[in-house]
């Protein structure tokens, strides 16, 4: 009788499996690379995924300086922000975002794409987000992911 019982198994920060995985960003549509970045970042590419558990993986993203947008997204794409005060709404475009950091492009797609809560919070802060190709993260040797091969 105890073989047809199954259980499902739920991950929890003790069974979690995590690694690091390096992307190259150069030649990247950035909403395709984001999409991505956030499967690897929640753990939804593996197969023991829990949705209230960080299970996925520490993700360096490089050459984020070399990201597409398509159609006019650089000059009609607006990031608001808001500083608190009455009046306070900022914005900028991705041309004015890009060239103050390339890299919080990225971030700020990648972030939209977690999940709005402490989770999702503590999700972001395995995303590390470089320009150029040198990244600080050579001793966790990351395994490279090439997004043109990967479905």
């Amino acid at each position: 009788m105890d073989t047809l019982s199954y259980k499902t198994i739920s991950a929890n920060k003790a069974t979690v499996n995590k690694e690091w995985v390096l992307i190259d960003a150069e030649g990247q549509t950035l909403g395709r690379l984001a999409s991505r970045v956030a499967i690897l970042l929640r753990g939804k590419h593996k197969p023991n995924f829990t949705p209230h558990v960080d299970c996925g993986d520490n993700v360096i993203v490089i050459n984020s300086e070399k990201i597409k947008l398509s159609g006019n997204k650089w000059s009609d794409k607006s990031y608001i922000r808001h500083t608190g005060y009455p009046g306070g709404q900022r914005s900028l475009t991705a041309t004015e975002l890009f060239s103050k950091d390339p890299a919080r492009l990225v971030e700020k797609s990648v972030k939209g794409m977690l999940p709005k809560n402490k989770l999702g919070a503590a999700l972001f802060r395995n995303l590390n987000v470089v320009v150029g190709a040198e990244h600080s993260h050579e001793a966790q040797k990351p395994i490279t992911i090439n997004l043109n091969e990967v479905n």
